[in-house]
């Protein structure tokens, strides 16, 4: 705000330096007079809107301060294509948490959720839903936007209640579909790996579905989703095995996360090389790393139903440590109205119990199914050997409390 007023300032000075040096007339002055009041009037109607836009608050998606208008309006969540016909990926470095799971075939498809979007070219490549990334949107509130879907996610898709702009329509749920309104076609990328938005569309999509972007009250009261550390506080896991290196272990793209002592980030690699912006050309960096090992059942022709709900074990990684933690719901017992388990918030816990609190910053979310923890590599240990030495340390610790 100080710098607006500056620079009005200057702009009326210098508009009466050249009014002096022409001879001073009295329509100069008048002129210096009008554009001084004119500065002063978008100055004070700038000052007004920032007043409301320029309102910190601590985002729920970073733990981080950012203004209101950002922090306060529902995110998205796009699902993001992780086919190597698809690299590089646009915009994804704006997301502020990213989910990777399996799909078909071993492949990965990623969900980038986003609440600073606005000056971001271009979103994508968007591709299609898979039903377990529709609870994930949920748990952040997230405008879910995908291009298509499985037909096995056609009944979280169809309730009322999930939030959504799909790129394509399905009669079967008498649905059209956001199509042209808020996804386009590039050329320079093959069909149908070419699907992308970005924020004018996005928001043209908004308003043609009448979608509300205020976060409801519930989320406001139990402040979001994560625990956050504070501002002059760095989350250690001191008596954590040590994790320079992170490898989920999915078959197709093999990605690994590397950590930066310096920075206290990690970069994210697969296939071979290090995963970067198409827009930035700059490398993904991540303060947090969450594995969350899920059940799942095979659906035939390589769709996984995997179970994103009940609860299990995972690895909490950051500043070059990991320790073994537990996930589960809100409610663990609590049914969606198709009898499925519940769209609430999942919390991660460690081996006392106790929630786990992140970094300030980005985080990003591995999905593994339960049979892969021996091709997880958390430094020079697998998930498994992790998970085993929590569940000794666990059984000796009732041991001990029992005596």
């Amino acid at each position: 705000m100080m710098r607006k007023q500056w620079m009005a300032a200057l702009a009326a000075a210098a508009v009466m330096l050249g009014s002096l040096a022409t001879g001073g007339s009295a329509f100069a002055e008048e002129t210096v007079a009008e554009d001084t009041a004119v500065a002063a009037e978008e100055t004070a109607a700038d000052d007004s809107a920032d007043s409301t836009e320029d309102e910190w608050v601590r985002s729920y998606l970073t733990g981080k301060l950012v203004p209101a208008s950002i922090g306060r309006t529902i995110p998205i969540a796009v699902m993001i294509n992780n086919i190597e016909n698809a690299l590089p990926q646009s915009g994804i470095s704006n997301a502020a948490i990213m989910y990777e799971a399996p799909v078909e075939g071993g492949i990965t498809r990623l969900m980038a959720i986003m609440e600073d979007y606005q000056d971001v070219e271009r979103i994508g490549s968007v591709r299609s839903c898979r039903e377990y990334y529709v609870y994930f949107a949920r748990e952040f509130e997230a405008i879910y936007m995908h291009y298509g879907h499985a037909v096995f996610a056609t009944h979280v898709l169809n309730l009322e209640d999930t939030v959504r702009l799909s790129g394509m329509a399905d009669y079967d749920l008498n649905y059209e579909g956001e199509g042209d309104v808020v996804y386009y076609r590039s050329d320079d990328f093959e069909s149908p790996h070419n699907v992308f938005t970005n924020y004018e569309l996005i928001q043209a999509g908004i308003e043609y579905k009448g979608i509300s972007t205020d976060y409801s009250e519930e989320y406001i009261e139990n402040n979001g989703h994560y625990q956050f550390a504070d501002d002059d506080e760095v989350i250690t896991l001191d008596e954590g095995v040590d994790a320079l290196t992170v490898e989920p272990g999915y078959v197709y793209n093999y990605p690994e996360f590397v950590y930066d002592e310096e920075t206290g980030l990690y970069t994210r690699y697969q296939l071979g090389d290090v995963q970067i912006d198409y827009l930035t050309g700059k490398g993904l960096t991540y303060d947090n790393i969450l594995i969350q090992y899920c059940s799942y059942e095979d659906l035939g022709e390589g769709y996984l139903d995997i179970n994103v709900y009940e609860g299990g074990e995972g690895v909490y990684i950051t500043r070059g440590k990991a320790i073994p933690i537990t996930w589960s719901k809100d409610d663990p017992d609590l049914e969606n109205e198709l009898g499925d388990g519940n769209f609430g918030v999942t919390h991660y816990y460690n081996t006392d119990g106790e929630e786990i609190t992140l970094n300030q910053g980005k985080t990003w979310v591995c999905i593994v199914l339960d049979t892969s923890k021996d091709d997880v590599m958390i430094g020079e240990i697998t998930g498994e050997e992790l998970a085993a030495s929590a569940e000794s340390a666990g059984a000796a610790a009732v041991e001990t409390a029992a005596e």
